[in-house]
Parts: structure tokens; sequence; C-alpha cells
């Protein structure tokens, strides 16, 4: 019946009939009214004065990917009465609709927003010519107005680069071109390049083209690494295969040498000049040069002509001093070319008269100058007498000077009787010596200079000793020297076979009850099969244990295990009259994580047992271990600890607290330890931040593979940077016919909990292949913080292409991750016997591992008990122990000294075992100087005080 103008019916969906209802009747009062007024279609609006538009979508749906399952949201909002999704050219069910409403403040206009879910499902059900999609439609009673399409999309990934980058060689300022194309995805992945695991920053240097490829226009050394192409979207990220890239860099001559000289002297001859391949050198198996370095040239050299005499001319008339003369030139022939000249007189003269010419009365040949014969004999007695007057001076004068030390008394040091008395050392300058201190008939020889420079090998000599004091030298009646237990590969590295040194046994060698038993050690020394060990000296079969043992008496002495930085020292007077003691030590690493009870806790050095248990001393023993930790920083907590009954670690002292039970001296590679009880004992570390640090020994071991003709096998340790760790590595290396390609280097590993690094690097691609996947391994900070019962090693394994590249040139980088890196550089042929082995050890093996009596100690005897008579008891002159250990550099823990017996006795034995490598005598005997020279000075004063007190007492008198 009405014809409605404005209406868009065929816009609406009969299956709404309620919207379209309300939208008829809408329109029909709206037109009612508009004819009333007979305002026209627009009447309304302009009644309210002002212009209205179809709805205005303030926030349209936008594009969104389904990650996974999880659904998306697209969101629509406008001032309308209603909105409906369209998805797909379908209406979206009016149930999935979530919407709400709320007014505009500024407009008064209502607002409505409206959301709906897409699930995956929906997704992947549409079969369509595009991707699935959805908008918006917004009714208002003036129309209605569509939103954007909005697109839904799966995102994804694929697993497969479509294109790899592939490893290059290139020449230095070459150009490097690396393709990548990324593995398909939904959105288009985003590529970026990794340069040795860490994000290339190209500085201008690197571009990245359009299609992703990495292009270094100009390469350099520093491009040389392996790279990897990394995709990633929204979903996940992809890393390519690593492509590895080598800059090399083909050799240049340097310029020529000037020509030699002739290679003869005299005639024709070859000289010659020489140029190097240095310019530059070739590098990660770049080409040598092409041509001659050396160019030879034949040469001439006029052969020199020898000087001769002429024939001597006639003889001059004679003289009246009755001589007369001939002479003779050098020109038959003359000497050329650098020849000789002639030998002899060119003039010679002659008495004219046959000897009957005379002078004065005398024949001329028989005159002498007067006072001739006289003044030699005078000569020669003021020598003589000069000599006797100078002795007689420099008598007196010494004798002097001795008077004048004498008043100090017997208890007065003299360094110069003291380095005197020592064992051999590097030790030259003279000192006056003390008749007070020894017997004036044993002088010092200062003019002998020998140097000990074996800590943990004895050199079995008779002349170690300078002075030999004969009561000391008496030897035990039992001594048995036996080296650690070796398996036969040991024998090469200095030891032909282990070596056994035996006297019959003095039948009281152990006190009743106690008797020896080797079998935890793994071989047999002689005795009867008893117990020696105590229980909880337990060893692991897998380990190789290291020991020695060796028969001790009063005299004492000093036990080594070589090559492991351990050694016992027994004092003088520890073990009583008549009593001898078969002692033992053995080194057995373990594994702090599996016997530490705090988590923080690790083993600094390895367990060390010396007794045997029921051993009974009168003074402390000074053994002294090798640690690995870094101590220059107060970073650690250090303490020693004594493995009880039941194998659990008890802690004897902390290093830096005062303890009257043990001593310990710790200096930076290793520490010197009082002790009293026999056990286990070792060093324990809780780092205190994560700037603690302990010292990691690295080495790189080679020999070619067995299972491959042309392979070539790398091995690369790091051990704990002790002595019988890598000693362990080198005996393991020695039996696989390793060879060391590089000296050792040490490396700090820090508590930062990052992983250690071992990769291999500059390998001449052209000649050389290694295993793919092997050129970078990792250790995890447990492994090398924690563990020290197997040493931590990794494989390199090369193989060359022909027979003909017989060298190898290589790095080795071994770095903790954001901490220290070290490099060892390997160059080596892979040809047994044709490069000479680096020695695994800077000294050689030997088979004393023990000294007794005087020969193990640097003090004699007798010095040794006059120092400590001196200072253990104070006196007036201020002579007390505590002076001798503050002169000493022992300065803490003095509580311990004031409980022995004889404190002096303990410092010494403390002394010898801080200088038992180097046998430095000077600290010692300058600190005695030292003492000498205070106590001069406060006798001086004493004196000049007491002659002020009897002044004062004569004024008063």
């Amino acid at each position: 019946k009405y014809v409605l103008p404005g209406t868009h019916l065929r816009s609406a969906r009969w299956r709404y009939p309620v919207v379209l209802l309300h939208f008829f009747n809408t329109s029909l009062q709206s037109f009612d009214s508009k004819c009333l007024h007979r305002s026209g279609p627009r009447g309304e609006a302009q009644q309210h004065g002002h212009t209205v538009t179809l709805p205005r979508f303030l926030e349209e749906p936008v594009d969104a990917y389904i990650i996974k399952s999880n659904p998306i949201k697209l969101r629509c909002q406008a001032p309308a009465l209603q909105i409906f999704f369209k998805c797909n050219g379908e209406w979206v069910h009016q149930s999935q609709h979530m919407s709400q409403e709320h007014t505009d403040l500024q407009t008064g206009l209502k607002i409505r927003e409206v959301m709906i879910n897409v699930s995956r499902q929906q997704v992947e059900d549409f079969h369509g010519p595009e991707d699935y999609w959805c908008l918006c439609v917004a009714w208002s009673h003036l129309g209605t107005s569509k939103s954007r399409k909005a697109s839904v999309r799966i995102a994804y990934l694929r697993k497969n680069f479509e294109q790899d980058p592939q490893g290059t060689e290139v020449p230095l300022s070459g150009m490097i071109v690396l393709h990548c194309r990324p593995p398909e995805g939904v959105p288009v992945a985003e590529v970026e390049w990794l340069k040795n695991e860490e994000a290339l920053v190209s500085e201008g240097v690197a571009d990245r083209t359009g299609d992703h490829s990495l292009v270094v226009s100009e390469a350099q050394l520093s491009d040389s690494g392996n790279y990897t192409c990394v995709a990633s979207n929204i979903v996940a990220k992809r890393r390519s295969a690593t492509a590895t890239v080598v800059v090399y860099v083909n050799g240049g001559w340097s310029s020529w040498t000037d020509w030699s000289p002739c290679n003869v002297r005299c005639g024709r001859g070859v000289q010659k000049r020489s140029r190097t391949c240095t310019n530059p050198t070739p590098l990660n198996g770049g080409a040598f040069c092409e041509g001659m370095s050396v160019q030879k040239s034949t040469c001439s050299t006029l052969c020199p002509v020898d000087g001769s005499w002429s024939e001597w001319g006639e003889w001059s008339a004679c003289t009246p001093e009755c001589e007369r003369q001939r002479g003779r030139e050098c020109t038959a022939p003359e000497p050329k070319h650098g020849g000789r000249l002639c030998d002899g007189v060119a003039l010679a003269t002659d008495n004219c008269t046959g000897g009957l010419c005379t002078q004065n009365k005398k024949l001329l040949h028989d005159a002498k100058p007067q006072g001739v014969e006289g003044s030699s004999d005078v000569a020669l007695y003021s020598g003589l007498a000069a000599g006797v007057v100078t002795v007689v001076l420099l008598i007196i004068a010494v004798t002097l000077y001795r008077r004048s030390q004498s008043e100090y008394g017997v208890d007065v040091i003299d360094s110069s009787a003291l380095t005197g008395g020592f064992q051999s050392f590097s030790f030259k300058t003279s000192r006056q010596a003390n008749p007070l201190l020894i017997n004036p008939s044993m002088q010092p020889d200062l003019t002998v200079s020998r140097t000990y420079t074996s800590p943990m090998c004895f050199q079995d000599s008779i002349d170690k000793e300078l002075m030999a004091e004969h009561s000391l030298l008496d030897p035990l009646p039992d001594l048995q020297v036996v080296c650690p237990h070796q398996s036969p590969s040991v024998d090469s590295l200095g030891t032909a076979e282990r070596a056994e040194y035996r006297v019959p046994s003095h039948p009281q060698t152990f006190p009743r009850g106690l008797a020896p038993d080797y079998r935890a050690v793994g071989a047999t020394l002689g005795r009867r099969g008893k117990t020696l060990f105590a229980p909880q000296a337990s060893f692991t079969p897998s380990r190789q244990v290291q020991n020695a043992t060796a028969v001790f008496g009063r005299a004492g002495g000093r036990l080594v295990v070589p090559n492991t930085g351990i050694s016992l020292l027994v004092p003088h007077g520890g073990i009583a009259e008549d009593t001898t003691w078969e002692m033992y030590m053995i080194i057995n690493q373990e594994d702090s994580s599996a016997v530490s009870d705090e988590e923080s806790e690790i083993f600094l050095s390895p367990a060390v047992t010396y007794g045997p248990p029921g051993l009974d001393l009168s003074c402390p023993i000074a053994m002294t271990v090798a640690h690995c930790a870094e101590v220059a920083a107060d970073n650690w907590t250090i303490r020693l600890k004594r493995q009880a009954q039941d194998n659990k670690w008890e802690e004897v002292m902390s290093v830096d607290e005062e303890s009257t039970s043990c001593y310990c001296l710790l200096e930076a590679n290793r520490c010197h330890l009082l002790l009293e009880h026999p056990g286990r004992y070792a060093l324990f570390g809780a780092p205190m931040n994560p700037d603690a640090a302990k010292r990691l020994r690295l080495a790189v071991f080679g020999c070619p593979d067995p299972s491959s003709p042309l392979g070539f096998s790398l091995r690369v340790y790091c051990v704990d940077d002790t002595p019988n760790a890598f000693q362990e590595v080198a005996v393991g290396e020695h039996s696989r016919n390793g060879r060391l390609l590089e000296e050792p280097k040490t490396m700090l590993f820090r508590g930062t909990a990052f992983s250690l690094q071992v990769s291999i690097q500059d390998v001449p691609q052209l000649l050389w292949s290694i295993k793919p996947f092997t050129t970078c391994q990792e250790f995890s900070f447990s492994q090398v913080w924690a563990s020290s019962r197997h040493p931590l090693q990794c494989a390199f394994l090369l193989e060359r292409y022909s027979h003909s590249s017989s060298q190898l040139s290589c790095k080795i980088s071994v770095r903790q991750v954001k901490g220290e890196e070290q490099i060892l550089q390997v160059y080596t042929s892979v040809l047994e016997n044709e490069k000479a082995v680096v020695p695994f050890f800077s000294q050689s093996d030997c088979t004393v591992t023990s000294q007794t009596g005087s020969r193990a100690f640097k003090i004699p005897l007798s010095i040794r008990q006059r120092i400590s008579a001196t200072f253990d008891t104070a006196n007036a002159k201020g002579k007390d122990w505590q002076l001798l250990a503050q002169k000493l550099h022992i300065d803490r823990n003095l509580s311990y000294f004031a409980c022995q017996e004889s404190p002096s006795s303990v410092i010494l034995s403390l002394w010898e075992a801080q200088h038992q490598d180097t046998g430095d005598l000077d600290s010692l005997a300058s600190a005695l100087e030292e003492i000498s020279k205070v106590q001069s000075s406060r006798t001086a004063a004493l004196s000049y005080s007491r002659d002020e007190q009897d002044s004062e007492f004569s004024d008063l008198g």
C-alpha cells in the first residue's frame, strides 16, 4: 500500500522477521511524519537541526591467525541498533554473538560492541576459493553499513628449509654469498643470521638481500665461522644447517734478501739470496707461494796474493857504534787482494867487528845499564814485606770482629754458618762466620753453587750435602723405596722398570699388633698379608692408585709421590728412639657429588691418606698437597676435612679461622698442613660468590686413527690444575700412543653456572674433513665444577683427503660461556715419529721417593737444634719463637705453635715444607740476620740505659 522511500528491503533476510517488522514499522512512522510536515524524505533530520548518516564503525575486525588449537576473537564496534557477523557469505547465528552496549558521553549515542569466536575446526572445514573471512553488518533506522573483510588463517611453519646455506671457502677480500630460503609458513617467516651462535651484526659489511641471502662484499679473516640461518614466525623458530665459511689467505713472497758473499775466497764460486712466503703467510689452507725461495748466481773473486821478501841488500858501512845494516822489501811479490804481509823484519843490524868493538873499555855485548841488578832485588823484598803486613792486619781485623760479636752469647744465630751448612742451593754471597755457632774447623764452602731443581724427585747422589754431619748420616737398618704402581705403559715416561730397593728388615720396624698389608694398593711389597691400612682407606678399582711408602726412624725424613705435588715431612725426633715405622701415602681423587654433605662444596685437592693408623709421633708431620682454587681474591670458604670411620667427611678446621688441632698454610697452588693424627684428608671449598674460580689445565693430544688409514684423532682434556690429575691423563695417553701437541695451558673456570665449550677452528677445508656435528662440543657446568673422578675429554676425528697431506694445523678453543677463553694452537705432522714428542712432564720420573736422615732436610740438625734452643724460651734480648715466626711471614694462628712442646722446631718444619722444591735458604738466612741486627740495637739501647742509671746513682751518692 505504501511506497517506502529510502528503505532497503532487498538487504533484509526473512529469516529474521522480528528485526524486519521492527524496521518496517519504524519506516512507516517515519514516512507518516514526513508526509504530515511536508518536509520530504529528510524532513525529520532537518527538524532536529543535524544530519544523520549511516552507521560508522569505530572498530572493524582485523586479520587474525589461529595458533595451534586456540580460537581467535573478531570484534566490531559502531553506533547502531544491531550488529551481526557474516562469514564466508553466511550469517552467523545470533547465539554465537557476544554483545554489549554503552553510551558515548560526548555524542550521547549508544555504542554497540559485538564479538564472535572462530575455531580452528571452522577454518579447516571451510573449502572455498579464498581464505576464511568475516565482516560485520550494522543496522540503524537510516540503513546498514558493512565493515572490511577480515581473513582468518591457520598459522604454521614447515620444518625443512627450502634452501639451506652451503659452506664455502673464499680468498681474502673475496665475496661471500650464503643463500637461504626459509620454510613455507603463515605468516611468512622472518629471517635472521647467526655467526658462531651469536646474532650477526653487519655494521655495513654484511648485506641481507631481499631473498634472505647474506652477502659479504669483501671478506676478512674475522668473517670465518659457522653461519646459521634462523627463520621464525608467531608459531615456531627453525634453524638451518650450519654453513662453515673459511676465509683463506694465499701466500705471497717477501722481498729478496741481499746477495750473500761469494762462498769461495778465491776463484769462481756461488752466491745466493732468498725470500720467504710470509707476505702474507698462507692461512686456513691457502695456497703456498709458487716459484723458488732461493736464487743462486755464479761469482768470481780475485785470489789474494801473499807478500814475499826480496833478496837482502848489501851491508852498509860500519858506523862509529860498530854497527852495520842491510834491508829488503816485501815486493817479491807484493801482497794483493787481501793477501798476507811478509813475516819478519825489513831492516837487519849486525856488529861489524865480530864482537870486538868496545865501549867504555867493555865489550859492547857485555854492557848493562847501571843499577838494574840492584833494583830487581829491592822490588822483590819490598813485595814480600807488603804481603806479610797485609796478612797480619787482616788476621787482627777478623779477630777483633769476632770478639765484638761474642758478647751476645751462643744463642746469636749468624746467617753465614747457616747458609754454609745447608744442602745445595744457588748462593754465592759470602758472609762472616760466627765461631760461636759451629765448630770453626767446619768452614762452609761458599764457592760452590748448585741448584736443587726437582721438588718431587730426589737426586740419589752422594755429594748432595755440602756439609755433612757424620753422626746424622748413619742409615737406618731397614730402607725400602717404592715408586707409585704404574702400568707398563708408564715405563717409557722415564722409568725403565718399577724399582724396589730392599735391605733386611729390622725386627722392630712396627710396634706390636701393627703389621702392613698392601693388598689395598694392588701390589705386594714383601710383607706377610696382614692389614696395614685403616678400614676407611677404600679405593675405587677403576682409578689408578698413586702411593709411596718408606721406613722412618728417629732421624725422620721425607716421603714423596712423584709428579703429584704431594709430599710428607717427618721431623727429626718425631719417632721414638729405637723405633721405626713403615709409613705410606695414598692419593685417590673422589667425586665431590658423591661425598660432600653440602651441595655447594667441591673438592679442591685430591684426598690424601697417610698412615699407618696407629702411628705415634711426638710432634706434627708436615704434609704438602696441591689444590686448584684461585685464591688471589677472597671468593672461597676453604675447609680441611678428615674422613671418619663411616666414610663421612668431618670438618677439621677452616683455613680462615684459628685452630689448635692443626695448622694450614695456604699458597697459590698448594697447601702445607701440620697434622698429628693419621687418616684421609682433603681440601673442600664453597664459593662465596659467582666470581669464585678453580684452575683448569688444558691439554691436547693426538695420534693416527687406527680405524682409518687417513684418519687422525685429536683429544682435548680439561682437568683440575693439580699435578696428579694431569699425570693420570699423561699415563693414559701414553698407553694409546698419544702425543702432546701443545704445552698445557691453564684457565679460570668461574662459578657462574655457565657451561664449557670446546671447538675446533681453522681446519684446512681443502686438505682435511671433520666428522659432522663434532666441531663444537660442550660440558655442562656441573660436569666441570663438581666432578674430579674422571678427566673431561672430547675428541675430534679428522680425515685427510690424500696421503700427501702430512701436516695438520688448527686451533682448539676452550671457553666458558660469558667467561675466559684459551686457545691451543696445533701444528703437527700426522706421520708417526716424524715430529718430536713434547715431554709430558718438565722433569723425568724417578724411583727414589723417600729420603731419611739429614739428607732429607735443608737445615742441618746442629743448626736446627741451636735455633730451637735460642727461640723456644723468651729472654731479655727479646728473642722468642713469635719473633722467628714473624720474620718468616707466619703471622696467623700462632696459638697452634704455642701449644707445641718446641714451637720453633715446628715452625722450621713448616719452613722446610714450604721450600722443599727451591732449596731457597736466603729467606731463612735473611730472617736470622734481621733478628741479629734487632738484637744488636736492643743490646746497645739496654747498655746505654744501664750507663745512665749508674750515672744517676753516682750523682745521688
